[in-house]
């Protein structure tokens, strides 16, 4: 399970991130990465007002990825893809990074192993180098 502080819970901040963050996709998931900003009034709004400064994550699972069991586990393997691919050494996260993960209809059928690899991936090659 992801964390409570790596959560993305604000309608405003997944907007912010979709509007102004890059975006990669994949054959499972499409991924928007907002890297957060050195000065205060760069981070994304939760930061400003000092939330944690790991990166927060929030997915959209729409009805065409399947019913509702199917979109909750979906939901499930991407939440935990995610935490494997925070997890690692080789991806450094900026302080104040906001990443949105949509599931497109693939992800219901692809194995964990693949979602980790498409999720990896697309945060690599969207975020700032």
């Amino acid at each position: 399970m992801l964390a409570p502080q790596y959560r993305l819970r604000s309608t405003a901040l997944f907007g912010q991130t979709i509007r102004n963050g890059r975006k990669k996709g994949s054959r499972t998931v499409v991924v928007h990465v907002l890297a957060g900003g050195s000065r205060a009034e760069e981070l994304p709004l939760p930061l400003q007002e000092g939330a944690t400064a790991g990166p927060r994550m929030g997915l959209v699972v729409s009805k065409a990825v399947g019913n509702a069991v199917t979109r909750h586990n979906t939901s499930r393997k991407l939440r935990h893809a995610f935490r494997a691919v925070m997890e690692e050494d080789s991806l450094d996260f900026p302080v104040g990074t906001t990443v949105v993960i949509r599931a497109l209809p693939k992800s219901a059928t692809a194995s964990f192993e693949e979602l980790v690899g498409d999720v990896r991936s697309c945060i690599r090659r969207a975020l700032p180098r």
